[in-house]
């Protein structure tokens, strides 16, 4: 296997030397192109030298990220780079549809791990291990992805949401500024180097929406608040109060300009850690209120006052050592910042506390200057820990969630990086173990666990070699004997340590470990192990004391005692608990070292490593100088070297790196199937179902069986598709075997089968959709033919109860005209009855008439049709119209009496009206009635008049009737 992956036929070894020798030259030969290759896998042969050369194109290209298979190569630019991290490239890695198509990036790995966080793969939680040398770039890496996430994992609907979300995003985020300045300092290889190990937990609901987060702490350096290593500082935060400081404050806290301290050196230095400002900010957001922070800082200048107390010896070992004179005010000034009696303090540092016997006597003994100065350290390390552990908890108090608030999350881890010094010590023992633990998962998870799955799950795989370092482990925490138990031991003796003894004793009882070495030309008692990352020597002098790590008792007695409230809340005075430096008398239990406490607190890390799905950044430092455009190949390829990156890019070139339960594989790819119809395998499919057992163990593998040979059937349909679209890389056949369990296959193979998968759910969409509308489309037209319907039978029945209305109002008015139609036909039937049958015995009168006899006639021919006008006026009419209607019918003249005449039809023949002749024209309009019955003429009485106002006379009727008129008038 590994011969095909570097791309040579199998022969012999000179041959292939020849072989390799050609292809390093003719790969080496396009240099100019190297800088465009992402991924370190499609290097062509995988050897230190074309990975190196291929790093060192990049980095000239100011291309600081590229792939290795599983793990992404981080170069430390040296030098600012803000395009390389803006908000708007996170957002575009975040919006892209396959973020793995883009060019190499941090923001890639983050990506991947928040959308790992919502797939069906388990495990669900992700981890991110960055790890490198001190000064790679590992806390740069960190805060990079911290802000990723800040970003991509806020997005609440509401707007009260929303400000919650920005709230705990940017406390998260001042975290970091906070523990870098109680927790970093200046070394010799990194101006920011971590001096603790940290394990942030970010915390994601169920809506992968960030709600808190949780800040875990390991082994931090407290040794160097009393002792700094020559060209290295303190912590970043001493140098902070003393610079930042205004005048108030400095008077406050007693820093004058220009003080000395002996525990802050370099202080001419300027870097950009030391800004005063951010630091108090940050800790405003978290909730450290403006007078706890200068509590803290007060607390902080009297350790720097406690460290200017240096001690005479004493001619007299029965009386104590007495402060130097101009170390006199150091102490008042230290009692005075840490709010403590200046005599007990100095005494507890001067004079130690035995208690012996069965009783429990004490003793009172003076120290020698140098347990003086060992106590001061004591004490004011002791301060520092417990400061630094009590913003870790104010931290977490702010920005962890409620359990019951989120479901996964993602952590990252970033510890330390190997460390070799001209002198190393416990710290860097610890150090160095922990990178040793760190490897040793990485190999354990991907170099060794996944070359064993393959030969466990039945696929062809020829196994690569690696380097495994749990040799080292063994001779580190080793059991039964290690140098880590055989420094226990030594603290648990009762017995002053002896420098040489211990290394004497680790050189025989380990002495055939292969990862031992010696230095015979050492005058130090010391010892050498050679770590992956290289051979350390550690010197064996103060190694069982820093072990020990002790405190004093009395010195912690004397801190509750403390009238400031800070000290006062941390070392309560509460009696209940019993610390581990004053056991009682007869029940003593062995003191918990530091290295066991070390190892407790690094077996939880990894366990919570191995619950999770991780993820590798390796950073490289490419020079120790820290200069921005400079490669050096001797320390790169040192590093390289130790982090076992050319293993892990034959394995990532020739393995699978995808790896899915055959229960899952078929959960989420059985949509697949449609693409093809249900084929049994044969020997013609180009993706036949390798190392598929025959024999199943249970009924629900014999189910999945059919259904994985369905899906990969389809592969075929696939690749021709991806042909089509045009896409090269996916059109060619892609490796994927199926296992006893599991489904391996390349990224490549994968993304071919999501694109399939993408299509098929696009492809059922479009039906979904399609039935949808077809199913509104009838829904509608069946709601608007309802709707029509019961709009017309609403129509209907409302004109149904019009016409009633008006017909009943018709019926009305007709019944009433015909009874008053009657009536007036009647009365003038019953009047011309009388007329006709009076007798006129005068002779008939001429037809000249006075003036007199002619109004009165017209008075009577108009008077006669005026009730029939009233009768048919318009209902409702008012006085006022209905006297003009009057007024009209009756044409009463306006002027004089003579001037009105009355024209008579006596010449005509025939019948006449009575009626006064119109004057002017006469309009008819005609419209037809809404009325069922208005156009129907009642059948005519014969002893009534028909027509309207129109009663007609016989000619001779109406010469008799003015004739007996006048007659009667005579």
């Amino acid at each position: 296997m590994l011969q095909q992956v570097n791309g040579h036929n199998p022969g012999s070894d000179g041959q292939a030397r020849e072989y390799l020798r050609e292809d390093l030259q003719e790969f080496l030969g396009g240099e100019v192109l190297l800088y465009k290759l992402d991924d370190l896998t499609r290097v062509n042969p995988v050897t230190l030298e074309t990975v190196l050369r291929c790093l060192q194109a990049r980095y000239m290209a100011d291309t600081f990220y590229t792939n290795a298979g599983c793990t992404l190569v981080a170069l430390n630019p040296f030098k600012p780079v803000p395009q390389l991290y803006s908000p708007e490239l996170m957002r575009e890695y975040h919006a892209a549809p396959q973020p793995q198509k883009l060019k190499p990036h941090v923001f890639t790995v983050g990506e991947q791990t928040y959308r790992n966080v919502k797939s069906l793969i388990e495990p669900v939680n992700q981890s991110i291990v960055v790890s490198g040398e001190s000064g790679a770039g590992k806390t740069w890496t960190s805060r990079c992805l911290m802000k990723f996430y800040a970003v991509v994992a806020a997005s609440p609907a509401s707007w009260e949401s929303h400000k919650i979300a920005e709230r705990i995003e940017q406390r998260i985020l001042n975290s970091n500024p906070v523990m870098e300045a109680f927790g970093n300092a200046c070394t010799l290889r990194n101006n920011n180097s971590s001096r603790f190990g940290k394990f942030i937990q970010l915390q994601l609901n169920r809506a992968q929406q960030m709600t808190g987060a949780a800040v875990q702490t390991y082994l931090l350096e407290k040794t160097r608040v009393a002792c700094q290593a020559s060209s290295e500082r303190n912590f970043h935060i001493f140098y902070q109060i003393c610079k930042g400081a205004s005048e108030d404050e400095r008077l406050q806290w007693h820093l004058p300009e220009g003080a000395a301290f002996s525990w802050l050196p370099n202080p001419e230095r300027s870097l950009e850690e030391d800004c005063f400002e951010v630091t108090r900010e940050a800790m405003l957001h978290l909730g450290i209120d403006t007078p706890t922070q200068n509590n803290i800082f007060k607390v902080l200048a009297g350790l720097l006052y406690l460290g200017n107390i240096q001690f005479a010896a004493s001619e007299d070992e029965a009386q104590p050592c007495q402060p130097m004179d101009d170390a006199k005010y150091s102490v008042r000034t230290a009692a005075s910042l840490l709010g403590l009696p200046e005599d007990m303090l100095l005494e507890m540092v001067q004079i130690r506390t035995i208690r012996a016997g069965r009783q429990q006597q004490v003793f009172r003994k003076p120290c020698a200057r140098a347990e003086c100065d060992t106590r001061r350290d004591c004490l004011a390390k002791l301060i520092y820990a417990r400061l630094f552990d009590w913003l870790v908890s104010v931290i977490n108090s702010s920005i962890c969630a409620d359990t019951d608030s989120w479901t996964t999350f993602i952590g990252l881890l970033d510890v330390y990086g190997f460390e070799s010094f001209p002198d190393n010590s416990l710290e860097q023992l610890c150090i160095n173990y922990a990178n040793e633990k760190l490897q040793q998962h990485f190999v354990a998870h991907y170099l060794r666990a996944q070359q064993e799955e393959y030969a466990v799950e039945g696929l062809e795989w020829s196994f690569i070699n690696y380097q495994d370092n749990q040799p080292c482990l063994d001779l580190i925490e080793g059991s039964p004997i290690s140098i880590c138990s055989l420094i226990n031991e030594e603290c648990r003796l009762n017995r002053p340590s002896s420098a040489a003894q211990l290394q004497t004793r680790i050189e025989t009882a380990l002495a055939g470990s292969p990862c031992l070495g010696h230095n015979k030309l050492s005058r130090e008692p010391s010892f050498i192990v050679v770590h992956y990352a290289g051979p350390v020597r550690y010197h064996t002098a103060g190694l069982v004391e820093k072990n020990k790590d002790p405190i004093p008792p009395e010195l912690t007695r004397l801190l509750q005692q403390s009238q400031d409230p800070l000290l006062m809340g941390l070392f309560p005075t509460n009696p209940k608990e019993k610390t581990q430096e004053e056991p009682p008398g007869q029940s003593r239990a062995p003191v918990l070292t530091v290295v066991s406490k070390f190892k407790a607190s690094l077996e939880q890390l990894l366990q919570v490593l191995h619950s999770t799905t991780p993820h590798y950044i390796r950073c490289i430092k490419p020079n120790s100088q820290g200069q921005a455009q400079t490669f050096l190949q001797e320390e790169v390829l040192s590093q390289l070297e130790a982090c076992g990156l050319v293993e892990t890019i034959h394995i990532s070139a020739a393995g699978f790196p995808i790896r899915v339960s055959h229960q899952n594989f078929v959960e989420r790819y059985k949509l697949l199937r449609r693409l093809h119809p249900r084929t049994s395998s044969g020997p013609d499919s180009p993706y036949p179902a390798k190392g598929l057992p025959e024999w199943c163990p249970h009924s629900e593998e014999a189910t999945l069986e059919p259904l994985i040979q369905d899906i990969l059937h389809t592969l075929p349909v696939l690749t021709q598709a991806a042909a089509i679209t045009g896409d090269s890389a996916e059109a060619m056949p892609a490796p994927m075997h199926c296992g006893r369990t599991k489904v391996f296959m390349t990224d490549s193979m994968l993304e071919l089968l999501e694109c399939g998968r993408a299509r098929v759910l696009e492809q059922c969409a479009r039906c979904i959709q399609g039935g949808w509308r077809r199913h509104r489309h009838r829904e509608q037209e069946r709601q608007r033919r309802a709707v029509m319907l019961i709009q017309a039978a609403i129509r209907s029945w409302l004109t149904r109860k019009h016409i009633q209305r008006l017909h009943a109002a018709a019926t009305v008015i007709k019944r009433a005209w015909q009874k008053w139609r009657i009536r007036m036909a009647c009365l003038a039937a019953k009047e011309l009855d009388g007329v006709e049958e009076k007798h006129f015995s005068q002779v008939p009168c001429s037809l000249s008439t006075s003036p007199l006899q002619t109004r009165l006639l017209e008075a009577i021919i108009r008077l006669w049709p005026l009730g029939l006008v009233l009768a048919n006026t318009a209902m409702g009419v008012g006085s006022f119209q209905r006297k003009l209607v009057v007024w009209a019918c009756l044409q009463l003249p306006r002027g004089s009496p003579s001037s009105y005449t009355v024209q008579t039809a006596q010449d005509q023949a025939g019948v006449t009206s009575i009626r006064a002749l119109p004057q002017g024209s006469i309009k008819f309009h005609c419209r037809k009635s809404p009325l069922r019955y208005a156009d129907i003429c009642p059948e005519p009485s014969p002893y009534s008049i028909t027509g309207f106002n129109q009663i007609l006379l016989e000619r001779h009727r109406l010469i008799h009737v003015t004739s007996s008129a006048f007659t009667g008038l005579g």
